[in-house]
Order: structure tokens, then C-alpha cells, then sequence
């Protein structure tokens, strides 16, 4: 798996800062005027919306004394929920430097510049020192780092002896074929997809305990349905951006990966720890 072909899959992205800054002058906002609200219904890049934030969030315990650290931020939608509803400060990294700067600017929109700042990194190489943050949050992140083992001893090296870890993923179901995982690298950068022991097992290995793993198989399956609909209906705005071919491409691609959890091949976890002192 090439760096390269995972931030040109978020390059090309239907869910973008112009998409959403496009949304909001359509719904006649003033975008100089706009409040963190105006933005959690479209820069939440991930599965389950600010239910599934904010359960993070819980499982983290996070308040406002908080240091968080958001891996594989993104837009920036969760970091600024986060800080909006607890206020905690919230340090993003994600290895897409055209995200970092769109999550930025999108947070100095809302007012929020000064609780979540961004910076580009790798997973496996976190530019953080060690024991600088409290928790250390990440959603459908880890299956585009093919060493997995490593970004998840990276996150038990910058958190604090008792720190919380909580993510989501993409597990492997047990008739998830060689081909098919072959097709997800190409299609979709993902780098390998753990199953749910196999991620109990590598957070023992990295140092935390008090591991808790919840299949979200059934739940994801729903939003997938509906996330295929709105990516469709997205379609004018994502032909005018990249191109037709690109559309089909994706719509393609989606098709597939929603094929492939109807099917129970692909699956989603939700798992939470304890960095051992």
C-alpha cells in the first residue's frame, strides 16, 4: 500500500470543503457568520454521525480538561464536535495535508481555531511527544495503515499512563476472500482489515488493557444503505468536480463495498482501552 494512493483517494473525495461550503450558500448561509451547528450535518466523514462521536467521546471520558488526540482527522468534523460539546481541545492528524488544511479553515469558520488545531502526519509515526495527550479517539482510520501494530503503539506512546484509547474500523468478516481484499486495497486504500480478535489481540500486544470490542456489523449495514443513496444524490456536484468517469468509478466502488457488508463479508467494531501504566 503506497501513501500515495490513500491520500489520492481523500483527494478525490466526494465529501469535500468546497461540497460543503457549496451546501451551506445553497441553504443561504451567511459564511461569514456560521456556528459550529451549521456544519455537524455535513463534515462528519465517517459512519454513524455525532451519536457516534460523541460515544467516543464517553468511552474516552473526556471533559474539558481533556488533551485529545483525533487520528486520521479528516475534515475535522469530529475534532470540532468534540471541543463544541465538551470543551476539550483536540489536536487532529491525518496524513492528507489538503484535509488538514480544509479541516483548518473549516474550524476558523465556526470559531473554533483556538480548541483544534491540525497537523499532517503519519499514524506510525505520530509527530507528538510522548505522554501529551489523555486520549486518543480515531474513526475508520486504522484500515488504510497497513501496520497496524505500530500506529496503535504510537497511540499508547503519546497517551498518558491510563489514557483511553477508543476507535472504530472496518473488521473482516471469516469469508472475506483474497481477491476481495485485493479489490478493497485497490479500490478503496484499505490496507488490510483486522477482525475483531485480531484488534483485541494487537491492543494487548501494544499495551493497553481493560479491552472492550463491540460488533457494529448490523447498525453500519443500515447507514451504508443510506450513505449509497446520498452519494448518488451527490452526483451532480461530484460530476461538475471530477468528472463523470469519476462518478461511476465511485459509484461503482461503493456498490461493491456495500455488497460486500450485505453479504457479511465486511463488518464495523467499536473498541476501547486503557493504556497500561
Amino acid at each position: 500500500m503506497e501513501l500515495g494512493q490513500v491520500v489520492g483517494f481523500y483527494d478525490r473525495h466526494p465529501i469535500n470543503e468546497r461540497q460543503i461550503l457549496d451546501t451551506l450558500a445553497r441553504r443561504g448561509k451567511d459564511l461569514s457568520a456560521l456556528t459550529p451547528e451549521d456544519l455537524f450535518d455535513l463534515d462528519q466523514d465517517h459512519y454513524g454521525g455525532l451519536q457516534a462521536v460523541e460515544t467516543l467521546g464517553r468511552l474516552g471520558g473526556i471533559d474539558r480538561s481533556s488533551r485529545v488526540l483525533d487520528l486520521r482527522s479528516g475534515l475535522g468534523g469530529p475534532a470540532r464536535f468534540l471541543a463544541s460539546r465538551f470543551g476539550c481541545r483536540v489536536a487532529g492528524v491525518d496524513l492528507t495535508h489538503s484535509r488538514c488544511a480544509s479541516a483548518a479553515r473549516l474550524s476558523h469558520l465556526v470559531g473554533l481555531h483556538a480548541r483544534v488545531s491540525f497537523v499532517g502526519g503519519d499514524a506510525v509515526r505520530l509527530p507528538f511527544r510522548t505522554a501529551s495527550f489523555t486520549v486518543c479517539l480515531s474513526q475508520e482510520a486504522l484500515l488504510h495503515v497497513p501496520d497496524k501494530a505500530g500506529a496503535l503503539a504510537e497511540c499508547a506512546r503519546v497517551l498518558i499512563p491510563g489514557g483511553r484509547l477508543a476507535f472504530t474500523d472496518w473488521v473482516a468478516g471469516p469469508r472475506l476472500s483474497p481477491g476481495e481484499r485485493r479489490r478493497l486495497s485497490e479500490w478503496m486504500a484499505a490496507a488490510g482489515v483486522e477482525s475483531l480478535d485480531g484488534y483485541r489481540q494487537l491492543l494487548a500486544r501494544a499495551g493497553f488493557g481493560a479491552i472492550e470490542a463491540e460488533d457494529l456489523s448490523d447498525w453500519w449495514r443500515r447507514i451504508l444503505r443510506a450513505r449509497l443513496q446520498m452519494y448518488r444524490r451527490l452526483k451532480a456536484d461530484t460530476v461538475a468536480r471530477f468528472g463523470q468517469a469519476r462518478y461511476e468509478q465511485y459509484d461503482q466502488l461503493y456498490t461493491f463495498f456495500v455488497g460486500l457488508v450485505e453479504a457479511g463479508k465486511l463488518g464495523g467494531g467499536r473498541f476501547s482501552a486503557t493504556r497500561s501504566t
